[in-house]
């Protein structure tokens, strides 16, 4: 069967070759079109006001709203502008993501998968968190692992195989700076699938996903408040306020949000913290200056998950549905089960902790050079303490019938500055029109990393335990510093009216220099140590619109990452290389209908070599290859005015090759959390009464994970569904607010039990979904 599916996706991808080849040989009569639709100039001066883009598939539920919106402007940050003129479509295809491309294409003329999710969408899904959006993404999940919170799975890769972007900035690995972040001050999250070194640098083997924070605008100022209480006890509540100030040019945005999130765990929680802020002033029509701000914070009792337990020890007690298959590690657990008395019992110590305080400060300008040329810059820096200070393992022994628990310490201060500079060049070749890019980006990053030098650890019952106190901590040090610089290229030459070709290329270097001490401060063997790399990668592909609203697209893409996706994790004995990637992707993006109906789809093939992977236990093993085809399918349409359908769905063969290690080998197995089958659909209908009412019901459906490489061990598949319904109050209600919705939203209506994530690094606990849970929430805006 692999063979098949093969053949096929390589028939797929060469059949798209073929037509890209037969839209080349036929340039000669398309040549003797009027070459239009140039891409738009890019703006210094205020953009024009501009209906938001919706950006995902649930987005066009708002463009049928009886109550009007008010536009959204454009980012004051640099980006190139968009035209006045983009009007939201149900699968977003006209909106701007800048993680995909800095030529400023529209997910429509970007030749790759892109999909972007806006402040409006995390609104009327109740998107709480990042975590809460990716898994509202085509084929995405996430899981919040304490350990390496905010992890995402995408086309086969996971955590840090994925960048993490805030405002298109990378500040480290995935699993080592990701936090719980709540979404109320963002205005997207953007999603690019595949390699994306190209835009993002190295570590984006499988994509980026870029957190975009709320930005000013010009005009009059405007307001918003929200609030949200829930049956767990959780509450939320954020104030926005943005627009022009009595100083001419001056533009700002000020954001703050609070919460706290309880889990359905007893005695967890997380507790967060935002506030940021911008300020933009157009000094002239040639020159803006801008500068931002924002702090973070967020503290929590952390859920590690529910031990693995034998079948033959729950007896009546044990689950179906959750996990099955056979465990070994400390002990021999035979078939395994999720006790049910465990859905609600918290193993860690009652001093534990999980901070995190970071600081951010960004600053540029835009400066219109001449008609076609433009510089942009922007420097940055950024701060973070971060310490986790908890029991971290819950391994049932089933030599003693009881839980094994371990502790663990360890705590980040780090410190990043860099620079990203572009030049944009609009000009004409040979009658074609052509826009270029160059950036010149460095950075400097400084990690010191203080652990746990011993691990304490003890015994429970698998119930009716006393939590007991972490005991003593003795820490030894380890420290990276890495210095990162890159020249980049890229370039879209519009050859016909209907077909461009897109590519680029990044030629970077990347520095680390290591230490580690032990607990006595004596420098380890093997320590310090220092490596160098300079990878190339790039993106070479085309657009072309076969007919009006009708784009097909493929690209290959090539990415690279240091191998180890946590480097302090390895010994000084394990070799440090770089990791390569490459994709072929091809597709087609459909608007059509009168803009009421859109659908997407796209195949890739991904191959990564020279992959280390989680063996558990705070050790990595090397697996040679991790391979991954797939497809995805998105779908949206408003039939009639009143009522919206939306669906997607994704399909992924991943597998490693080549990962022999002694005393075994897991090729051909599925990498951990990974689903061969992700599907959302929703559906949602508006009553136009006197107080519009709306009522709407998403459902999700994700398939069979395996929690470690080993593949014993499977995470069930499970569909859950959330239903809402919401009323806008009309403004006459409250004079002073336009606009004012209350909200009722159920989540996991069935109140299913399922694991929605395993973390390989602590292979003997499974982290459960939540509960049916109730919401109640307001939002105003004046």
């Amino acid at each position: 069967m692999s063979s098949i599916r093969i053949v096929r996706s390589r028939r797929f991808l060469l059949a798209s070759a073929a037509l890209t080849s037969f839209t080349v040989a036929d340039l000669p009569a398309a040549l003797a079109q009027p070459v239009r639709e140039p891409l738009p100039p890019v703006e210094v001066s205020p953009a024009q006001s501009r209906k938001p883009a919706k950006p995902a598939a649930r987005d066009a539920q708002s463009a049928r709203r009886a109550t009007p919106r008010r536009p959204v402007a454009a980012s004051a940050a640099p980006k190139p502008a968009v035209p006045a003129a983009a009007a939201p479509t149900p699968l977003n295809s006209n909106a701007v993501a800048e993680s995909a491309s800095r030529l400023g294409l529209t997910v429509r003329e970007t030749p790759a998968t892109v999909e972007v999710i806006s402040a409006e969408t995390m609104r009327e899904q109740g998107y709480r968190t990042v975590s809460e959006v990716a898994q509202g993404a085509v084929g995405v999940t996430s899981g919040d692992a304490p350990g390496e919170p905010a992890g995402f799975s995408m086309r086969g890769f996971t955590n840090s195989q994925i960048n993490t972007l805030y405002n298109g900035i990378k500040i480290g690995p995935q699993n080592m700076t990701s936090r719980i972040m709540d979404t109320a001050n963002l205005e997207a999250v953007e999603f690019l699938k595949g390699p994306a070194s190209l835009i993002s640098g190295e570590g984006a083997a499988g994509g980026s996903i870029n957190l975009v924070t709320k930005q000013p605008h010009t005009g009059a100022i405007r307001n918003e408040a929200d609030f949200s209480y829930d049956s767990l006890n959780s509450f939320r509540a954020h104030y926005g306020s943005g627009g022009s100030t009595n100083v001419q040019g001056l533009d700002y945005r000020f954001d703050i949000s609070r919460s706290s999130l309880n889990g359905f765990v007893d005695d967890t929680n997380t507790k967060t913290l935002d506030v940021s802020g911008q300020l933009n002033y157009r000094i002239s029509d040639s020159l803006k200056v801008w500068g931002a701000i924002e702090y973070r914070e967020d503290r929590g009792k952390a859920y590690w998950g529910a031990p693995l337990v034998p079948i033959a020890f729950s007896g009546s007690h044990a689950t179906t549905g959750i996990v099955s298959g056979t465990y070994f590690n400390r002990t021999d657990l035979g078939a395994v089960t999720i006790d049910d008395r465990t859905f609600n019992t918290n193993y860690n110590v009652l001093d534990n902790r999980n901070v995190a305080q970071e600081v951010w400060l960004r600053g540029g300008f835009e400066l219109k050079l001449a008609p076609d040329l433009t510089l942009k810059s922007q420097a940055y820096g950024y701060g973070a303490e971060r310490s986790w200070f908890n029991n971290e393992i819950e391994a049932f022994d089933s030599t003693k019938n009881q839980v094994y628990r371990e502790r663990f310490y360890v705590a980040h201060s780090q410190r990043l500055v860099g620079n990203i500079t572009d030049l944009i060049w609009d000009t004409n070749i040979a009658g074609f029109d052509n826009r270029l890019v160059t950036t010149l980006s460095s950075s400097y990053l400084d990690f010191v990393r203080p652990g746990a030098a011993k691990f304490p650890n003890d015994y429970v019952p698998l119930v009716d335990f006393d939590r007991g106190y972490y005991g003593l901590l003795a820490t030894k040090q380890q420290t990276a510093r890495i210095d990162n610089e890159a020249l980049s290229f890229e370039d879209r030459l519009k050859l016909t009216r209907t077909f461009a070709l897109i590519g680029g290329l990044r030629v970077e270097h990347i520095g680390l220099d290591r230490n580690s001490t032990d607990e006595n401060g004596l420098v380890n063997a093997g320590f310090p140590f220092t490596k160098d790399w300079a990878p190339v990668t790039g993106r070479i592909g085309y657009t072309w619109e076969a007919v009006p609203g009708l784009t097909f697209f493929s690209q290959y893409a090539t990415g690279a990452d240091i191998s180890a996706n946590n480097i302090f994790l390895l010994l000084p004995t394990q070799p440090l290389d770089l990791t390569t990637a490459r994709t072929y992707e091809t597709g087609v993006k459909h608007l059509f209908w009168d803009n009421r109906a859109e659908w997407s789809f796209s195949a890739y093939d991904i191959l990564r070599k020279n992959v280390y992977a989680a063996a558990g236990g705070q050790a990595l093993n090397i697996a040679g290859r991790q391979e991954s085809k797939g497809v995805e399918l998105a779908a949206s349409v408003r039939p009639i005015e009143p009522l919206r359908l939306w669906g997607n769905i994704a399909y992924v063969d991943a597998r490693y090759a080549d990962y022999n290690f002694v005393g075994g080998s897991f090729s051909g197995n599925t990498p951990p959390n990974v689903p061969r089958i992700v599907a959302n659909a929703g559906a949602s209908y508006r009553f136009f009464t006197p107080w519009p009412v709306e009522v709407g019901i998403t459902g999700r459906h994700v398939g069979d994970r395996y929690n470690t490489d080993a593949n014993t061990v499977t995470m069930k598949a499970y569909t859950v569904a959330d239903v809402y319904a919401f009323v806008d109050i009309p403004k006459t209600v409250f004079n002073a607010v336009d606009q004012a919705r209350l909200t009722f939203r159920v989540r996991n209506i069935a109140d299913k039990r399922y694991a929605i994530w395993g973390d390989p690094f602590y292979p003997d606990q499974i982290l459960l979904g939540a509960p049916r849970t109730y919401e109640l929430s307001a939002a105003f805006k004046w």
